[in-house]
């Protein structure tokens, strides 16, 4: 009896367990595995979201490669952009966390206000302030042209050379959230290794070269893995901001991909589009999980 009321009870835990996970099982199903499936069919059809799909096979893929020369354009400036953002963000988040991890008078309020940007840098409204920051008549201009740098004001967003830019330095200023990642990953740097490092006569740079970085490395790799997944994503700015221009200088791929299915409503070849940039981003994931066994260091097991 007493076996049979523990099978019981333990079904019943089973049961519950199933109950509480529902609403997220169901959420996942609806949401992000039907729509994925749906997704993979269309690229595969001509589908313009008033009429039915046509199956056409490859061809949106055999067009995408032969024949879309937009299309190459949005994987050149985004892998220019990803390529220049990710690393300086990452630069920038090291340094400043180097520098608030110091247990200093008001270095939380610092914390809090370098950490802001990344809360609120992803928001219509910050676009629209940086458009309006580097327009013609903007604060830039102002600011360059009363330290006489400048003789008269420039279109750093309508300029095709300093367009692409401008979303690069909003990228840079969104530190935030990986700054507060390698703070806690300096916090967990063992003390001991300083001071041993210290007493074979190691200097500041030293110290932080040969024992802070190769104890960041885990953290560097996920840094870097999340920023360059989401370089790769990066749509709200360039819409607001320079709208694929000038001359699609700015033509970002998910705002290409965003065009086709809802300016051009070519729903089947925007999921073809979608399916590639999945296919490139597990790829770059892939290479950095393959090369990481050179430079990632994890204490416990060592080079792995």
């Amino acid at each position: 009896m007493k076996l049979g009321k523990l099978d019981l009870s333990v079904n019943n835990e089973g049961l519950a367990g199933y109950l509480f996970i529902l609403p997220w099982l169901f959420g996942f199903l609806v949401f992000t595995i039907f729509p994925m499936g749906m997704s993979f069919f269309l690229a595969f059809t001509r589908y313009d979201m008033l009429s039915s799909p046509t199956w056409v096979g490859l061809q949106n893929f055999e067009n995408m490669l032969l024949y879309d020369y937009q299309f190459r354009t949005a994987l050149r400036v985004t892998f220019t952009y990803a390529l220049t953002s990710v690393p300086l963000r990452l630069f920038f988040a090291l340094f400043l966390a180097v520098l608030f991890v110091q247990n200093r008078r008001g270095v939380g309020i610092y914390r809090t206000i370098f950490y802001i940007p990344s809360v609120i840098g992803g928001s219509v409204a910050v676009a629209v302030m940086w458009r309006q920051l580097f327009g013609v008549n903007g604060a830039l201009n102002s600011f360059l042209a009363s330290l006489g740098w400048i003789e008269r004001p420039t279109g750093w967003i309508t300029n095709p050379n300093t367009a692409l830019w401008t979303l690069v330095v909003l990228a840079v200023w969104q530190f935030g959230s990986p700054m507060l990642i390698f703070l806690a990953g300096l916090k967990q740097v063992p003390i001991s290794l300083y001071e041993a490092a210290e007493i074979d006569g190691a200097n500041g740079a030293q110290r932080f070269i040969r024992v802070t970085i190769p104890m960041l490395t885990p953290i560097i790799f996920f840094n870097f893995i999340m920023q360059t997944v989401s370089g790769f994503m990066m749509f709200t700015q360039a819409m607001i901001i320079t709208d694929g221009g000038p001359f699609d200088q700015t033509l970002l791929y998910v705002l290409y991909l965003f065009r086709k299915g809802f300016v051009d409503y070519s729903m089947g070849y925007a999921s073809a589009l979608a399916w590639v940039l999945l296919v490139i981003i597990a790829v770059i994931t892939a290479l950095i999980f393959k090369t990481s066994g050179r430079w990632v260091f994890y204490e416990a097991k060592g080079d792995l």
